[in-house]
């Protein structure tokens, strides 16, 4: 595995290797890897020629500073995943290379109705400053593919909205969210949470599960999109057992986020909750009729 901490060198690199007929997979983190990144790592090396990942901590998309001080740094572990899991390239830039006139001031999207639904709303800025990292990264490596997990599932309309802004022919791959054998969703923040917040966490799965559950039932005996509040209300009970504080519960239409969903064929369960001083986020696709 090639470490570059340079983006001109990372870019000169990636020119020779296009010029040369190589297909380029790119799989952008935050660090603190874990088997949930490292599969999409996988993903990307069955689909295309070369595999670059980055790790970059970035301090524009945390809307609460606490959260971006606390954010788990693992870099030599991380290194390790990466070179056992056949990484070809790593970006490790510090901030100054990705913003070399500061993080202030900075260009803004037009994200639409994303930016104030669900994660827009409650964590204002956010989406902005995933584009701003985005654009750089994705100008830095021009991949032909990218690979990003659908855990953030409205993160991935925001990227995809921003290859459309940028006109690049990347093809975005939401790939599946890979879960503990507790059903906690696969997350760098789970390492914040003392072994009993990790014993409750579940809870996230289990809500979503119950969504799902009475979804299908409701499926089954009508076809219809069934009455959300009911499915909301038990989601929070199983939630607030649980210890958690809750963002936001949401059914919502796949592709647009807007709720209720008008047809039962294409929604999705969401759920952003805090146990103790962690933030999470989970989701679910409901069955269709």
């Amino acid at each position: 595995m090639i470490i570059f901490k340079r983006a001109a060198d990372l870019t000169g690199y990636l020119e020779k290797q296009r010029a040369a007929g190589q297909s380029i997979g790119f799989v952008p983190t935050l660090g603190a890897l874990h088997q949930g990144h490292i599969s999409l790592i996988t993903i990307s090396k069955k689909t295309t020629s070369l595999t670059v990942c980055s790790i970059f901590v970035n301090p524009t998309q945390f809307n609460d500073p606490k959260d971006f001080q606390k954010y788990p740094v693992t870099i030599e572990k991380d290194i390790a995943l990466l070179e056992k899991a056949g990484t070809d390239v790593l970006f490790l830039p510090e901030v100054g290379e990705l913003y070399p006139g500061g993080t202030v001031g900075l260009e803004r999207y037009d994200l639409g109705p994303l930016e104030t639904t669900l994660e827009g709303e409650f964590r204002p800025g956010h989406f902005q400053g995933v584009c701003q990292v985005m654009q750089r990264l994705l100008n830095i490596v021009r991949p032909h593919d990218l690979f990003m997990g659908s855990k953030d599932y409205q993160q991935c309309m925001v990227v995809q909205r921003l290859l459309q802004i940028m006109a690049l022919p990347t093809t975005l791959h939401r790939c599946p969210i890979l879960r503990e054998p507790d059903g906690l969703a696969m997350s760098s923040r789970n390492v914040r949470l003392d072994p009993d917040q990790r014993t409750r966490a579940t809870a996230i799965y289990q809500a979503l599960q119950a969504i799902h559950d009475a979804w299908a039932a409701a499926i089954r005996r009508g076809g219809q999109v069934p009455p959300i509040k009911p499915l909301i209300a038990k989601a929070t009970v199983i939630l607030e057992a649980a210890g958690f504080r809750i963002d936001y519960i949401a059914i919502a239409d796949a592709d647009t986020l807007a709720s209720p969903p008008a047809h039962a064929d294409h929604a999705v369960a969401l759920i952003a909750a805090f146990m103790g001083e962690v933030r999470l986020i989970d989701n679910m696709s409901l069955p269709k009729p």
